[in-house]
């Protein structure tokens, strides 16, 4: 059995905004080995990177509360000290965002943005050393003047290069797990394929894990060992990327596979309906209204996810014998 390197436990999220409480995350679990990859699956909203943020402490506390437990190698990381997750966030677990001209500044050299994380954790390593180290990285993720690039400004670089100095960014502490939230959407395809084979080449190079937040599928089936499907602040679904794509479980797990482009002369079959205001939560299946499949048990009663087949877990009453009418 492969060893944890992170366990989320019955996690819930709650955002307050005015007179409303939004559950943006309810009640999610989930473990990631060593050396994976894991796929956060689902439509905007549905709480992908809320629950990215949730793990190295990125939400602002004064507009949140957070119920359950995160553990970092069997260390727990809630309640938050901030002095300890110094040590963890950027050091032992990083993150990519989506945008990557909003994720550097554009007034400071890129060499300077990779010097600043590799000094702040390692105080005591020479100038000339934290260039070195950011040099080096520049050529491992495919700059191919890393000299340039490192005395250049972001407006400088394509959207392209710009995601591969995000990439440099965020492992130039060598971190163990990697959160990469939609790295490539913005990114056309010939660069976004080229993007995750680099990721693929580090993770092997590095054995590190990662946590791939997206809505794209068709990236998953080829880059992913293990897929877990939100809807609407839950996890619906978890299973092996084999078996979600030859046997998914869940009828919105079923739906997002239908719209995936098979070819031109395949008709586009969008999901009917919108997912439901989090803050206005009611009892029953939150995908009831948008479900072709669904019973009169749906609208009453929510669904618990449990182990439908091996290595597949599916929250949905139409597995439940005892329940279907």
């Amino acid at each position: 059995m492969k060893q944890s390197l992170i366990s989320v436990k019955n996690l819930n999220i709650q955002f307050f905004d005015k007179d409303k409480c939004i559950h943006a995350v309810r009640d999610v679990s989930f473990t990631l080995a060593k050396n994976q990859t894991l796929a956060v699956v689902g439509e905007s909203g549905c709480g992908k990177t809320t629950l990215a943020k949730a793990i190295i402490a990125l939400l602002p506390p004064e507009k949140i509360a957070i119920k359950g437990q995160i553990y970092y190698q069997d260390q727990p990381l809630l309640p938050y000290i901030e002095k300890k997750m110094q040590t963890i966030r950027g050091r032992r677990i990083a993150m990519i965002f989506q945008d990557p001209m909003t994720s550097l500044n554009p007034t400071i050299p890129i060499g300077k943005q990779l010097k600043e994380g590799y000094l702040h954790h390692f105080p005591y390593a020479s100038m000339q050393e934290a260039q070195d180290q950011s040099l080096n990285l520049l050529e491992e993720v495919g700059i191919t003047n890393p000299e340039e690039c490192f005395s250049g400004y972001p407006h400088m670089l394509s959207g392209g290069m710009r995601q591969r100095v995000i990439i440099a960014i965020a492992l130039i502490c060598a971190p163990q797990l990697l959160i990469a939230d939609e790295p490539t959407t913005a990114l056309d395809l010939t660069i976004q394929a080229q993007i995750l084979e680099l990721l693929k080449k580090i993770q092997i190079k590095r054995e590190m894990s990662i946590l791939w937040i997206t809505h794209d599928l068709s990236i998953v089936s080829q880059f992913c060992n293990h897929v877990m499907v939100m809807y609407a602040g839950q996890v619906i679904e978890s299973s092996s990327t084999k078996k979600l794509f030859s046997s998914p479980l869940h009828p919105y797990t079923q739906k997002l596979l239908q719209i995936l482009p098979q070819s031109h002369l395949t008709p586009f079959e969008p999901i009917a309906g919108s997912p439901p205001d989090l803050s206005t939560l009611s009892s029953g299946c939150s995908f009831c209204s948008r479900c072709d499949q669904s019973m009169r048990i749906c609208l009453s009663q929510t669904p618990v996810l449990k182990e439908i087949k091996e290595d597949q877990l599916c929250a949905c009453f139409q597995y439940d014998l005892r329940k279907k009418s």
